[in-house]
């Protein structure tokens, strides 16, 4: 079988002998949660750690130019950017620093709660990224524009939300758009590009040539369609940044003013691209925000290291931060309050996320089709290629299933456990055998397993029976798990009431110290594996229109032997 072991730096396959002449079939029996082991190295490494070496996406990978220094074009930088990526964490904590640069335990329920910057204090921080500590204008604006496309494909989903006008201005700010364009790309959306005051610097011009490389249109002002709102889906406005002044010039007055135009669209109900402004909308005053009242009003706006004084102006729906390379040092000068990023993430929502329709709530998915002469012929293979690739992509807990069981009763329950292993025989799991599940399968033998795995638009639904694996086989798997999940599962009368959690903490606690000279720790009598026998298998990939690819599988007798029979069921 296949075993995946993991430390603290790398995640390898180690190849063990094959049970019989059965194929190797990967064996996830030491994927683990780190988050359960808060004690053990690899709860400080996400799944989604480049460490793991994992196959990701080549346009989250940072551009080997972004790990150096450069110290080309070192004028100092308008606007300090940040880099982050999608979070799907909607908790916002506190990262307030007293002298100590560390992150606080406090929920931020108020956005006021976080520090916001007058224009004196971001140019000051500017001056300080730019040169005490390193960073280049080149690896921020680099930054700051996967920064802004990253954000936008948190909420704005390509499948929905694809053409794409990026209104760039002729400063760092422009910079940044650009970039976001090029990142917006590899993403899978359309963009163009209005560019109408090109700097004439290498840095610039460099970025122009990267867009041209990818056949990125270039649109002039004039060559715009005189109604965006037909033609765009996104509109991302980079025009200005914290240190505009005065009054915005030609072109850049009527940009602004048809940005501002679209809001009769929505008072209409007439469908209207969303805005996104990069740090600070264009044309607002960085501390007072949108002083007349008939500036941009951004459907989202990115706010970039921390967020100016007008943000607290803002009343569109997603407001976002990044910038989680701000250093202790300036975090401490400056008493910031930020939020944290959950994870390896490195974005964060301000605030709570707005109000949603459920029933408009719905993915439009785009994958490869599912073709029965493409498919292995036996579903156990089947389900392997499946599982590597969602190992591949580095998807969380890859092994996570529901696991379905009805009663005497004939009612159903559903919860999730994790595979832990997988043969010709079957799918293993292990749990407490005196749990509700344990006791409705005592009663009823059959179940079923659903696998999803969103980030490949994939389900696996298997059904069954079920049987305890053997003693030694449960013994084996127990006293391979991490001591402190030895200790939990005897503390543990798994689906029984319990006063408190103090109760669980105090029994814990009396179990360690009794453990403490390292002494094998017994497994509980009712705790052990299961078994799922498969009888039928359904492959499910999501495809546009809800004309969804649904492969089963059967078993029939032929010739007196067992074969799979593959259907198509209609989605």
């Amino acid at each position: 079988m296949w075993n995946l072991a993991r430390n603290s730096r790398i995640m390898k396959c180690l190849s063990i002998a094959p049970h019989s002449s059965f194929p190797p079939i990967f064996n996830p029996s030491n994927l683990r949660n780190p988050s359960r082991f808060p004690h053990s190295p690899l709860s400080k490494l996400s799944p989604f750690s480049p460490s793991l070496s994992l196959s990701l996406s080549p346009s989250l990978v940072l551009p080997s130019y972004l790990t150096t220094n450069s110290t080309a074009n070192k004028s100092t930088r308008l606007s300090a950017q940040g880099f982050f990526l999608p979070s799907s964490s909607l908790a916002i904590r506190s990262f307030c620093s007293k002298g100590s640069g560390r992150m606080g335990d406090r929920v931020i329920q108020n956005p006021d709660s976080i520090s916001y910057l007058g224009q004196r204090e971001a140019a000051e921080i500017d001056e300080l990224l730019m040169g005490p500590l390193g960073f280049s204008v080149d690896q921020l604006m680099e930054l700051a524009g996967l920064s802004v496309a990253t954000s936008i494909a948190e909420v704005y989903k390509a499948g929905e939300y694809n053409r794409v006008l990026a209104i760039c201005g002729p400063g760092n700010n422009g910079g940044d758009g650009l970039v976001a364009a090029r990142h917006l790309h590899h993403f899978g959306y359309k963009p163009v590009v209005c560019y109408p005051k090109r700097t004439p610097k290498p840095l610039y011009s460099g970025l122009v040539t990267q867009i041209e490389s990818l056949s990125i249109p270039f649109l002039s002002v004039e060559d715009l369609p005189s109604d965006l709102s037909k033609d765009f889906d996104i509109l991302v406005d980079a025009m200005f940044g914290f240190s505009f002044h005065g009054t915005p010039r030609p072109p850049f007055d009527d940009l602004i003013q048809r940005l501002v135009s679209l809001r009769h669209y929505d008072q209409a109900s007439q469908k209207s691209p969303v805005i996104v402004s990069v740090d600070i909308p264009s044309g607002w005053h960085v501390e007072e925000g949108d002083m007349g009242g008939e500036g941009i009003k951004p459907d989202m706006l990115v706010s970039l290291t921390a967020p100016k004084l007008c943000a607290k102006k803002f009343c569109g729906p997603h407001h976002f931060l990044g910038g989680r390379f701000v250093p202790p040092s300036i975090v401490d000068k400056y008493n910031l309050c930020l939020p944290p990023y959950p994870g390896t993430a490195m974005c964060v929502r301000i605030g709570k996320p707005p109000k949603v329709d459920i029933s408009a709530l719905r993915e439009n998915y785009i994958s490869p089709e599912l073709l029965e002469e493409r498919v292995e012929a036996d579903p156990i293979h089947q389900f392997h290629k499946w599982f590597d690739d969602a190992v591949a992509a580095g998807l969380r807990e890859p092994n996570a299933m529901a696991l379905s069981t009805v009663g005497k009763q004939g009612k159903p329950s559903s919860r999730m456990v994790l595979l832990k292993g997988i043969d010709k025989d079957g799918f293993v799991w292990y749990t407490n055998y005196e749990s509700r599940k344990g006791c409705e399968l005592s009663d009823n033998s059959n179940a079923s397993l659903l696998f999803y795995w969103e980030g490949l638009n994939r389900q696996v639904r298997v059904e069954g029976s079920v049987q305890k694996v053997s003693d030694e086989e449960s013994e084996q798997y127990f006293h391979s798990r991490p001591r402190g999940s030895q200790l939990g599962a005897i503390v543990s009368k798994q689906s029984t009431v319990v006063p408190g959690r103090h109760v669980l903490h105090q029994q814990y606690k009396e179990l360690e110290e009794k453990f403490s000279d390292g002494s094998m720790i017994p497994k509980p009598k009712h705790w052990g594996g299961y078994r799922l026998q498969p009888e039928l298998f359904e492959f499910w990939q999501g495809q546009q229109s809800r004309l969804h690819d649904r492969l089963l599988y059967s078993p029939r007798e032929v010739d007196g032997q067992r074969v799979w029979y593959i259907e198509r069921l209609a989605p």
